[in-house]
């Protein structure tokens, strides 16, 4: 097999480009991106010279996929992408109970992506989603998208055989807990073996420990130069209180703090700090004025440390303001769980060399710091002290109540 051009991706949802930078660094070439939000595409040309078609990937036509990234059907060693995954996502069944999965709009997107592969024909494809895709009970969306590559090798005579898996990105060193789900295909029937966890909560034998926060952005100053990092809203006052590492729940009665709250009543990252000597907790798309992670030092991270905390590589430059930033790192997969996963593609489908270390993990720092002192209760909380009542369990709060009776 030649290898004297690097294999090409087609990119689909490519937002700023998580994935394609893993991809990039195991040495992929994305032949061609396509995104819908105009801020996500000003992003990607002002990072990379990669060729965008910038619109609803139901009203571009995989012609001009094809055409764009200079592709004949069955060219593409690979097509990478991750749906947009609101359908699918854990808030959604914490907000309304369950969600509406197959049956909400924007779940039309797996639709648009099996579209493409059949199209296209790849050698290859990766997908990624929120680990909800899978849900016991509620994998709709899973099994659609298996029946639907069924359907696709009927009609064409491909032999896509499918693999999927739940990772935990800081089981591959990158210093944030992300859970995703990823089915990778293969069309000459290779079956895929997803690879072995690297990094370890509780190492031992050798084995490397996560990666930590303090690893990703220790080496930053506390007090970065950037507007809108301090944080607002009710509750500013209150997190000072808890210590790095913990959440609201600090102030309930399990907690060690004064009982403002009741026990599970709030979503996790309501208060949510870093902790320095573990990873970040997931990275929010579109955090309201309370919801973490926040910095140790009682403030949003800054550009820089998501960026970071998501694996992607070096001076990235952004032309958006802060709100458009958050969303756009919040929704990307970490560059370094793509790098991982397209090196084992690259060895495993694609029959091509892999040589060299990792280029996007962070550095092992030295754990030389001090435990972040937090302050007291502000008065103006102290009406909230009381006797709270927890959380009743899974499908017995308010709103399954309100579900059941009607």
């Amino acid at each position: 097999m030649s290898t004297s051009r690097p294999p090409r991706a087609i990119s689909l949802f490519t937002g700023v480009g998580g994935l394609d930078f893993g991809f990039e660094a195991a040495g992929f070439e994305t032949a061609v991106a396509i995104e819908w939000d105009r801020i996500a595409c000003e992003t990607l040309r002002l990072n990379r010279s990669w060729p965008v078609l910038e619109g609803d990937i139901h009203q571009i036509t995989s012609e001009e996929i094809l055409r764009a990234g200079g592709l004949k059907a069955g060219e593409a060693d690979i097509l990478i992408g991750g749906p947009p995954c609101q359908p699918f996502s854990k808030s959604g069944y914490w907000v309304a109970g369950d969600a509406r999965r197959l049956d909400d709009p924007r779940a039309s997107t797996l639709h648009a992506y099996l579209r493409v592969v059949e199209d296209t024909l790849p050698k290859s494809f990766l997908l990624e989603n929120v680990h909800g895709l899978a849900f016991k009970g509620k994998d709709e969306g899973l099994q659609f998208l298996l029946a639907g590559i069924a359907d696709i090798n009927r009609r064409t005579g491909a032999n896509y055989v499918v693999t999927w898996a739940k990772l935990n990105a800081a089981d591959y060193g990158v210093p944030q807990m992300r859970e995703r789900v990823f089915l990778v295909g293969s069309r000459e029937g290779v079956e895929f073996k997803f690879p072995t966890p690297t990094h370890f909560s509780v190492p031992s034998g050798g084995q490397e420990p996560w990666r930590t926060a303090w690893d990703a952005i220790g080496d930053l100053a506390a007090s970065p130069n950037e507007a809108g990092l301090a944080m607002g809203g009710r509750w500013a006052e209150l997190l000072p209180s808890i210590p790095e590492g913990e959440n609201y729940l600090w102030h309930t009665s399990r907690g060690g703090g004064v009982p403002l709250f009741g026990w599970r009543t709030r979503y996790w990252s309501f208060l949510l700090k870093l902790a320095k000597d573990r990873p970040s907790w997931t990275i929010q798309a579109q955090p309201g004025s309370a919801i973490g992670p926040f910095h140790w030092s009682n403030r949003r991270l800054s550009t820089l440390e998501l960026c970071r905390l998501q694996t992607f590589p070096p001076e990235l430059q952004f032309n958006c303001g802060r709100a458009n930033v958050q969303k756009l790192l919040g929704n990307a997969v970490p560059s370094l769980l793509a790098e991982v996963m397209a090196r084992q593609i690259k060895a495993q489908l694609l029959e091509r060399p892999v040589t060299g270390a990792l280029k996007l993990i962070p550095p092992k720092r030295k754990a030389a710091f001090n435990r972040e002192p937090t302050s007291g209760v502000a008065a103006k909380y102290m009406h909230l002290v009381g006797d709270h009542a927890e959380h009743p369990g899974e499908g017995m709060g308010n709103r399954a109540r309100a579900r059941r009776a009607a």
